[in-house]
């Protein structure tokens, strides 16, 4: 992880730091004290699933019903904001026409196979603790759907934005990617280890997938 993003220009002017610190001191940024959980997982674009990112998920509850998160490249400062997702449970996703929900994905295998983690604390004294809240919040996860967007492709190297959004989706299956060395690059990273989080989950009950939903996967299978 690197906390200098690669984009055109300088350091910040002072000016403008001394800005957004004043700002910071008498603006009530409401909507991201809301953020609540950092997620971390890969994303496939939905064209082209060969191609994926890692995606670090800032998310907050508009109600039981749906959350929304910011998408980083990075947990640093200078993180690049690259896309947003958001996330429905089922009695939602059920509601929508058949078309839409070919848009959103499942949450089963990021959750079941230990791919999606709540990065936290590493010493062996918190861990179990933190592990055992983000068991937990594994069980809400793996029944909803998401559907996401990325604005910045970030692994062709764009140093900005450009472009329209791109739709992404989440991975289904061990196959598609090669997931022992990405997976372990980013649990290298963060101080996480895919193969225990798997075992943490066994238990977890996995709900049904709706027939409509992760269509990129089901659409390169039929070609």
């Amino acid at each position: 992880m690197t906390d200098k993003a690669d984009v055109p220009g300088g350091p910040v002017p002072a000016k403008d730091r001394a800005l957004e610190t004043g700002a910071s001191l008498v603006q009530d940024f409401q909507p991201v004290k809301q953020l609540c959980a950092h997620l971390n997982a890969f994303h496939a674009y939905a064209d082209e699933p060969g191609r994926f990112v890692e995606a670090n998920h800032y998310c907050a509850h508009l109600s039981s019903d749906v959350r929304q998160c910011i998408l980083y490249d990075s947990p640093g400062p200078n993180a690049r904001l690259i896309g947003i997702e958001y996330m429905i449970t089922r009695k939602l996703y059920e509601t929508l026409p058949p078309g839409e929900r070919k848009l959103w994905h499942s949450h089963v295998f990021e959750v079941k196979s230990g791919m999606l983690v709540m990065p936290g604390p590493t010493a062996p004294g918190a861990r179990a603790t933190w592990e055992a809240a983000e068991t937990e919040e594994m069980k809400s996860v793996i029944g909803l759907y998401g559907k996401v967007y990325h604005l910045w492709q970030t692994d062709r190297g764009d140093k900005l934005p450009l472009g329209e959004p791109n739709l992404m989706t989440s991975f289904t299956d061990y196959d598609q990617f090669d997931f022992e060395k990405h997976v372990g690059e980013r649990d290298r990273k963060f101080g996480t280890d895919w193969r225990r989080k798997k075992e943490l989950r066994k238990d977890i009950s996995e709900p049904k997938i709706h027939a409509d939903a992760d269509w990129a996967w089901k659409r390169r299978n039929s070609m």
